[in-house]
């Protein structure tokens, strides 16, 4: 069932008063016939957009080449786009020219997918011209009309069946998964960022093993190659029953959707091919691997243009994601300092993920470790142990009072200082920590 929120209805009812057809459509249609909160109304018309600007306070033009203007009401913007047929795409994204249509079919036909191609408003209830509702009703992910035309238009597309398979738990249509095979190299053509944008989506929804169909289709050879490589990648050793690609999607699924997590599960091994070695008596070891994931995931990361917060966090997790403290007070106060206070305690999160998606061999003394590993670190949290620099009880000015000069040994003695520290967190007083330096400064 669509209910209209009362502003797309005012959109719908002022240009129907004037003469024009005007209904929602595309995803805000598919998700409330789903039960889902939509997240945007798009609102499609028959109206020009010289027209739709007429009968409306505030527009803006934010693409009235290709038919679109944006009705400003209380701050918020409904795009309305006049019914358009779509020329001759070029560049895999664009057409050439577009013709305005008066003819809400001839819109819909234009579109990617039949449960994206259906349009409502409350005099003519539910225009589906193409069976969407149907194939919501049987889960299914399909193109409008022949899906290689679809794709040739905008390759994106492919991925984007992909994504919707993992958003809303569907299949795709077996011709509509057969052409993404047939053409996936034409993903080439289209920006990084635009395949980031669908690839955060994919792996953050609630089926992250969708990865395995971009993998079937062919769409990682092209936008992610070094997956490949995990799927093709075993692992002969008592800690693995899977192909390192195979343990990836495992540990993405044992994973809470969050992107940095997720993003982190995809990539925490994904130099494994590359230390690979194997002993004589057959077993497989990746020697190094997290060292080398996080040099590799950094270029990976940058390469599909990801944020430089979302690289540091991602990497820094890989970085330690099979790192293992003893589990003593000194030893994890300094891996905490090390690694960072931030990084907790999302890193028992991928610990366990990882340990998820591993063999049944000694399953539970690897949870046993990280419980206890997590208990003890939330103890030095309760009882407020210094673990970095600037929580010591004294700073750079304290030690210029005692005669250090300003410059690299200021920081080399603070260093010292959390150095002892760590080790005793009782000494983090004032008094205790000049005596440490002013006897430091003697023995030096």
């Amino acid at each position: 069932m669509v209910i209209l929120p009362e502003k797309v209805k005012y959109i719908i009812d002022t240009l129907e008063r004037h003469g024009f057809e005007a209904y929602a459509v595309g995803g805000c249609v598919r998700d409330s016939i789903l039960g889902r909160e939509p997240m945007d109304w798009d609102i499609t018309t028959s109206a020009l957009p010289e027209e739709v600007k007429k009968l409306f306070k505030r527009t803006i033009d934010t693409g009235i080449q290709h038919g679109t203007v944006t009705i400003m009401m209380d701050k918020e913007g409904f795009e309305v786009t006049t019914y358009r047929l779509d020329g001759d795409y070029d560049d895999g994204r664009h057409p050439k020219e577009v013709t305005f249509t008066s003819s809400i079919t001839e819109d819909l036909k234009r579109r990617d997918f039949t449960i994206n191609a259906m349009a409502y408003n409350d005099r003519e209830g539910l225009v589906d011209k193409f069976d969407g509702r149907g194939d919501l009703e049987r889960k299914v992910i399909r193109c409008v009309g022949d899906p290689k035309e679809r794709f040739s238009e905008d390759a994106l597309r492919m991925m984007r069946a992909v994504r919707f398979a993992a958003q809303l738990g569907f299949s795709i249509d077996e011709e509509t998964k057969n052409a993404i095979g047939l053409m996936s190299n034409t993903l080439s053509k289209v920006s990084a960022e635009r395949i980031q944008v669908e690839l955060s989506k994919l792996i953050a929804s609630s089926h992250p093993e969708e990865m395995r169909t971009l993998y079937e289709t062919g769409l990682t050879k092209v936008m992610l190659p070094e997956f490949d490589e995990l799927m093709c990648t075993e692992q002969n050793t008592p800690h693995h029953s899977y192909t390192v690609g195979e343990h990836t999607i495992i540990a993405m699924c044992n994973i809470r959707a969050d992107l940095k997590l997720r993003l982190t599960m995809l990539l925490h091994d994904i130099a494994k091919p590359d230390k690979k070695t194997t002993d004589k008596n057959g077993r497989d070891h990746f020697y190094g691997h997290p060292e080398a994931g996080e040099t590799k995931a950094k270029q990976i990361l940058r390469r599909l243009k990801y944020d430089n917060d979302t690289i540091k966090y991602v990497c820094r997790l890989i970085r330690y994601h099979d790192y293992k403290p003893e589990i003593n007070p000194i030893s994890v106060r300094r891996t905490i300092s090390e690694i960072g206070e931030e990084y907790y305690p999302d890193i028992f999160e991928v610990y366990t993920a990882d340990r998820m998606a591993q063999s049944l061999y000694k399953r539970e003394e690897k949870l046993a470790y990280i419980e206890k590993y997590r208990q003890l670190y939330q103890k030095i949290i309760n009882d407020g142990d210094c673990l970095i620099i600037k929580d010591l009880a004294i700073n750079g000015k304290d030690l210029m009072a005692l005669g250090i000069p300003q410059g690299a040994g200021i920081g080399e003695m603070l260093a010292k200082c959390l150095d002892a520290v760590l080790d005793n967190p009782k000494m983090n007083t004032r008094d205790e920590l000049l005596s440490f330096v002013k006897n430091s400064l003697k023995e030096g």
